[in-house]
């Protein structure tokens, strides 16, 4: 055991070449479920304009649930990166298995909230009865995706954490593939099965994330993952670590919900102007998920390296390190930037909405791209922030952010019922409004004497 424990690499370097080979495995993890995301679009797209503005709603309502994992996926991950830093390993699978204990809760109270609450918010928010009755629908079964969603997360941190996401791509391969094939098949009613049109996609999505869960297994036993970390000799309940947990992703899980309530907020704003320009922002938001992937990689790879070379002790070497990633994590977004602004037109078509769709999406498409550079920096120094330990002050600058992008998208979109282009200029607002206090932050250097 002690071999296999010695033969792992848990402490990270500082150079591109460490950046790249722990951020492009996490680019192409985040990269499958934007696909999937997309594909299910690009399928219900094709019954209609209304099944493709309500798979924004939909869409986004389970992303909360979805991000209230993805923020105890990222403090785990800040805890597991320090340990490894640390070289801690006994440490590990104790953290691993507290909060899988923690998702197991988390579930299911996001299944209960989804049955009890949902319809009645629903109907509170949206103008249509119809297309309340459908995401009601679609909802119900949507949400059972979510502990097989919770588990995959908790894996992802782990291998992150510990400076072996490479062995992230064949499960999200796995899961991409199983998506695609059964959104054909049961969408549209293929091979003998049903068309269960726009709930087709909500149990495609689910089959894929359980697919999603069974290969991550496979590989982490194949590889000897469990054993050389740990992860199954103490299993019990551990007040102590969960207790951590909690209080170090707690900040996270709710900045993450309060970021994408705020964004449900503006889907239903923009949802009053129509459904062509809901439609509209629905594809907005996949361009958000396909082509902010290299962003979030860079952003979670900050998280897991400040973490970990805080742990060895190198604190001289944070802000270098926080520098590199930002030039890595711009420099993919500005060519982005220019791939965008240039085939605008052509990724579009692929919704099959027609030339005025196109003609009416472009305006915003330009508003979404230059977000996407300014989102590029924020989010490495966000994440950075999340490195050391201190999740309190991003959830002080997450509540800031999103009381200045709810005001300005009201006001745009409600009171002077402005064009959906200028609405979606609160994405400028909001990145501005992290990037900044996280810069000075992390500058300050006060961080130096949290302890996790």
């Amino acid at each position: 055991m002690a071999n296999e424990q010695n033969q792992m690499q848990l402490q990270v370097g500082v150079g591109y070449k460490a950046i790249l080979k722990i951020a492009m495995p996490i680019a192409a993890a985040i990269l499958v479920p934007q696909v999937n995301f997309i594909t299910n679009n690009i399928f219900l797209g094709a019954l209609g304009e209304q099944q493709l503005a309500l798979a924004g709603i939909t869409g986004v309502y389970y992303l909360i649930f979805a991000v209230l994992g993805f923020g105890l996926n990222s403090g785990v991950q800040a805890l597991i990166a320090r340990r490894a830093g640390e070289n801690r390993i006994d440490e590990i699978g104790n953290l691993f298995n507290q909060g899988i204990r923690i998702t197991v809760v988390f579930a299911a109270l996001g299944i209960f909230i989804t049955y009890a609450i949902a319809p009645s918010i629903l109907r509170l928010s949206l103008h249509n009865e119809t297309n309340v009755q459908m995401a009601v629908s679609f909802l119900s079964i949507r949400i059972w995706g979510l502990p097989f969603l919770y588990q995959y997360q908790m894996r992802n941190a782990l291998l992150v954490g510990t400076n072996q996401s490479r062995f992230l791509i064949i499960a999200t391969i796995a899961e991409t593939v199983t998506n695609i094939v059964l959104d054909y098949v049961l969408i549209y009613g293929h091979f003998g099965f049903p068309a269960m049109g726009f709930n087709g996609a909500a149990v495609a999505s689910i089959a894929a994330e359980i697919t999603g869960v069974v290969v991550m297994l496979a590989v982490m036993h194949s590889r000897g993952i469990n054993k050389q970390l740990q992860l199954y000799k103490k299993f019990t309940y551990d007040a102590v670590n969960t207790k951590l947990i909690l209080v170090q992703s707690f900040p996270i899980m709710l900045q993450y919900v309060l970021s994408v309530c705020s964004w449900e907020f503006f889907y239903i704003l923009v949802e009053h102007h129509g459904e062509r320009q809901l439609a509209i922002s629905n594809t907005m938001r996949n361009i958000f998920g396909l082509f902010g992937c290299a962003s979030w990689a860079f952003a979670s790879a900050t998280n897991a390296m400040v973490s970990n070379v805080i742990g060895q002790g190198l604190y001289k070497e944070v802000i270098g390190l926080i520098v590199k990633i930002m030039k890595l994590s711009t420099g993919f977004a500005l060519a982005i930037f220019i791939i965008l602004n240039i085939f605008a037109p052509y990724l579009f078509s692929i919704y099959g909405q027609g030339d005025e769709f196109i003609r009416e999406s472009i305006p915003v498409v330009r508003v979404v791209s230059l977000a996407l550079i300014i989102m590029s920096a924020s989010t490495v120094w966000l994440n950075a922030v999340i490195g050391t330990g201190n999740t309190r002050i991003n959830l002080f600058i997450e509540i800031g952010a999103i009381i200045l992008y709810c005001i300005y998208a009201y006001t745009v979109l409600e009171t002077l019922q402005g064009s959906l282009a200028a609405g979606w200029m609160a994405e400028w607002i909001y990145w501005f409004a992290m990037l900044i206090p996280s810069f000075i932050y992390m500058k300050s250097g006060i961080w130096k004497g949290k302890k996790i």
